[in-house]
Formats: structure tokens, C-alpha cells, sequence
């Protein structure tokens, strides 16, 4: 009987039986080191489905969701690398991980399992879940009121900003009116240094952002809106549309046209975020027009969408350069 039930939940999207709406919804995840996730439990056409973000990267499908007598269970299969003594990949290989647990009061009490990267034994995380409130419909812009302007960067020096991660090095400085990030490049042979990314002393509520920003060619760099929400920041011109190009919501919204410049040339942002709704005008073209945000993104500060948080600027992952940040809070 065991057996069976093993195989069964293999199965991708397991058919819905009983009502279970009290596990269905979308989940606030507060995962092992402090890192914040997302899980979302739905029915579709009578079969369960879902999608998960696990820290850091993109939102990904569920391989398999299932609920029996009041407990869920999810898998993901990921990559995982296998490095020779050097520390070299030589080539990855797929790794299937379960995520189960159970609603005990308003709390989504979880467990993760699953082999560790060298296959040699068994790893557990526990971890909780909170709902995230349904979202409420589109705010009407027009209506919104904003307040007097905040200058988030002087152009002088860093003040008003600092490292989230104090113990990495700061690429961070302000030259000739501009805030920019040069991190060392990665050489080979040697330990992989560290940048930190930085971080507004302030934190706000609701807004509206503007500022440019200049990515030379192949970098990357984010904006994070309340340090949940990532508008990626991408030398891609000329690519397709993409929910990891410049503007984007990071894996989650897709620009509905593309308006970015050549890399190394200065462009405009103006970002609006009013009731978990985002509205992206990039170099004077809307891409992203009041659309819902269902949850936080990867590298979020935590995934409690209801405080506020900074506006935190990526400086882990390239060279960017940002001038004239202002942002105006909602007035409430």
C-alpha cells in the first residue's frame, strides 16, 4: 500500500478529490537563513498545481502536488552541479526534493527533504508558511496622491545608504553625480570575492520611483521596491521579451513591449507601486501597466509584502551606474 501511494505522488498535478480550499492560496515563506520564498497551491480542472520560489533565482513549477488527509506535499527537481577536485562542473545532474506539511492555526508548518549535493545522505529544513491576503483590484492611478519628493541619492557621497551585507566588500561609490558599482571581475585560480548590495537607510511604504540608470554591455544589476520587489536591471537590447529583461518584474511580469536602449547608454525608469500593483515606464514607454504582483522575488529581504523596506540597488551580479533617484510616497 505504501508503495502505491509513493508512485502516486509522483504523479505530476495529482487529481483533486475532497474540498481543500484551507491549503489552496498563495504563501508567504520564511525559509532556513532568514531568506524569504513563495509557494502557491491551486486547482486546476480538478488536479493540483502550484509553483515555488525557493530564496534566491526564478518562481519555478511544481513537479507535483498532492493533498491527503489534511497534508501537503510538493516536489521540485533541480539541477544540482558535480564539481571534480578542483571545484570544476563537469556536469549536473537532476535532484528531486519534498516539501510537506500541515495548516496548524493560520501557520503552514513545512518540512523540506532531500538528498544532499553529494547523494551521501539525508538533509531536513524546516521552515513556515503565512497566506498572503487576496489581491484587491487595481488602484486608480489618478486618484493617488503623492507627497513631496524624497532625493534617495545626493550625487555627493553614500549618505542615506549602506551594505545589507556588512561583512562584503563595497563597490559602491558616488563619482560626478553618479552612484555606481564596480565590482572586481572573478579571476580565475583565485577565491570569489564578495560584493555587497546597498541598501536605503529609509524605508517606505508605497511610491513612485524615477531614475536613470546605465548598464554596460552583458551586465546586470536590480531595483528593489520596498527590498522585496526586483525591476531587473539587464543589458538586453534586442532580445525577445522576457521576464528577466531590463524593467521587468524578475520572474514574474513580463514587459508587454520592449523599449530599452543600447547597453552604456543612460535610460529612464519611472516605477510606480501602489497596492501590491506595478506600473513600469521605461525611457517613455509603459511596460508594465498597473498589473498585480502575486508574491515577493527572488533575493528578497524577507516576504512579508505588508511592511515597509527599502529601496535596495543589486551589487553582487555586474557594473551599473544610477543618477537621480527621487522618489514620492503614496499619501494616504
Amino acid at each position: 500500500m505504501r508503495g502505491l501511494m509513493l508512485i502516486a505522488l509522483s504523479i505530476i498535478g495529482l487529481r483533486a478529490a475532497a474540498p481543500v480550499d484551507p491549503l489552496l492560496g498563495r504563501w508567504a515563506l520564511s525559509l532556513p537563513g532568514d531568506r524569504a520564498g513563495w509557494l502557491e497551491v491551486r486547482r486546476d480542472a480538478g488536479w493540483f498545481d502550484g509553483s515555488i520560489l525557493w530564496g534566491g533565482g526564478s518562481v519555478v513549477p511544481l513537479s507535483s502536488v498532492a493533498i491527503v488527509d489534511g497534508v501537503l506535499t510538493v516536489t521540485r527537481v533541480r539541477e544540482v552541479p558535480r564539481k571534480d577536485p578542483a571545484g570544476k562542473v563537469v556536469r549536473t545532474q537532476q535532484a528531486t526534493e519534498t516539501i510537506s506539511g500541515r495548516l496548524e492555526g493560520d501557520v503552514l508548518k513545512l518540512t523540506r527533504t532531500a538528498f544532499n549535493a553529494a547523494g551521501t545522505k539525508i538533509e531536513r529544513e524546516e521552515f513556515t508558511g503565512k497566506r498572503i491576503p487576496a489581491l484587491p483590484a487595481a488602484p486608480d492611478l489618478a486618484k493617488v496622491k503623492f507627497g513631496a519628493p524624497v532625493e534617495l541619492f545626493n550625487g555627493r557621497d553614500l549618505t542615506g545608504w549602506r551594505l545589507i551585507e556588512a561583512k562584503f566588500e563595497n563597490g559602491w561609490s558616488a563619482v560626478n553625480g553618479e552612484l555606481i558599482n564596480r565590482p572586481a571581475p572573478k579571476v580565475e585560480g583565485q577565491p570569489v570575492r564578495r560584493f555587497g548590495n546597498l541598501r536605503t537607510e529609509r524605508e517606505f511604504e508605497d511610491f513612485n520611483l524615477t531614475l536613470e540608470v546605465n548598464v554596460p554591455e552583458k551586465n546586470n544589476s536590480g531595483i528593489y521596491l520596498r527590498g522585496i520587489y526586483e525591476i531587473q536591471v539587464f543589458d538586453s537590447f534586442g532580445k525577445a521579451l522576457d521576464s528577466h529583461h531590463l524593467g521587468a518584474l524578475y520572474s514574474r511580469i513580463t514587459p508587454s513591449v520592449a523599449a530599452e536602449k543600447p547597453a552604456s547608454q543612460w535610460q529612464t525608469l519611472d516605477i510606480t507601486l501602489v497596492d501590491r500593483h506595478l506600473t513600469v515606464v521605461l525611457n517613455g514607454t509603459t511596460i508594465i501597466a498597473n498589473q498585480p504582483i502575486k508574491g515577493c522575488t527572488g533575493g528578497a529581504l524577507w516576504a512579508d509584502e505588508f511592511r515597509p523596506g527599502p529601496i535596495f540597488l543589486q551589487g553582487d551580479h555586474g557594473s551599473v551606474s544610477y543618477r537621480k533617484l527621487m522618489l514620492r510616497p503614496v499619501v494616504k
